[in-house]
């Protein structure tokens, strides 16, 4: 049984955020910060990935542990209701996910998965990895250039802040 009224649960499942989600943002502006030009969600490529860099023929995806089903997570929790239709939901999600990866790599792009929880809890180390994936052998990033993890999400928070607002009142 749902402890929300169903206007209750429509308002917060209508406010999860598939796009410009907090994960996105940190990624963004700190590959932004290194100096990585990119695009964003393209829509002919498989899966439109979140961050799209041509240049280096790489696509990131910044997954939510919870709706893409980070293995061992504890952000991946399964709902106490409806869980034949969640399970077959997360299967779908993993299914097309892979499908994508595949498709992907096929075409001849890299692939970065970061995760949610990752990215939150070390932004600079999922960074580093979108790094070496498109940076030459031995090339390094100039890490004091970059802010701590406190300014990074002080920075993200304000910014999906700034983009909820706007939704709300259709600046956007």
């Amino acid at each position: 049984m749902d402890t929300w009224s169903s206007a209750k649960r429509s308002e917060v499942m209508g406010r999860i955020r598939s796009r410009d989600t907090k994960p996105e943002l940190i990624v963004r502006s700190l590959l932004h910060r290194c100096g990585v030009r990119f695009s964003l969600r393209r829509r002919d490529l498989p899966g439109k990935p979140d961050i799209v860099l041509p240049r280096y023929q790489t696509v990131v995806f910044v997954h939510g542990c919870f709706w893409h089903r980070h293995a061992h997570c504890r952000m991946a929790s399964n709902p106490k209701s409806h869980q034949a239709f969640w399970q077959a939901k997360f299967e779908a999600n993993v299914a097309r996910d892979r499908r994508n990866r595949r498709a992907l790599t096929k075409a001849g792009w890299r692939v970065v998965v970061l995760w949610e929880c990752e990215v939150l809890r070390d932004p600079l180390a999922a960074v580093e990895r979108v790094m070496q994936a498109i940076r030459p052998a031995g090339g390094a990033i100039d890490y004091a250039a970059l802010p701590d993890r406190r300014t990074v999400l002080q920075v993200a928070e304000s910014r999906l802040q700034w983009n909820l607002r706007g939704r709300q009142t259709g600046e956007c």
